[in-house]
């Protein structure tokens, strides 16, 4: 059991925040097969509670749209302005994004997305 703390302690620790509990499950099962260990929020206002509550967060999966006072987009702006060093991956199956749209150090995928180019991006924006 000592050896399995130790391997999470390792992992770093990525939010999922996406208000579809299907598609947050599925976004958890891909944070986890890359290798990383994952904490989700159905929200922006959730996940930038966490964020403020924890230092670990080395990097933010969002959906754009949710409910709540801010969609994905306005969450990535508020990490870039006040979390600089997360790095941030950004999914929408509604609306296509264009790169210089996107905040510095992000990376946008359509849904539906290739499982294995966003764990590649992952494993390239945590290195």
């Amino acid at each position: 059991m000592a050896v399995n703390v130790a391997r999470l302690a390792d992992k770093q620790i990525v939010l999922v925040v996406e208000d579809e509990p299907l598609l947050r499950l599925m976004a958890v099962d891909l944070v986890e097969d890359a290798g990383f260990q994952a904490l989700c929020a159905a929200n922006a206002d959730e996940a930038v509670v966490m964020l403020e509550a924890r230092t670990d967060i080395r990097m933010v999966f969002t959906d754009i749209d949710m409910p709540g006072s801010m969609d994905g987009m306005k969450l990535a702006a508020a990490i870039r302005g006040r979390w600089p060093p997360i790095e941030i991956i950004i999914v929408s199956g509604h609306r296509a994004v264009d790169q210089q749209d996107l905040p510095e150090r992000s990376r946008f995928f359509q849904k539906p997305y290739n499982s294995r180019e966003i764990i590649a991006a992952m494993r390239e924006m945590a290195a």
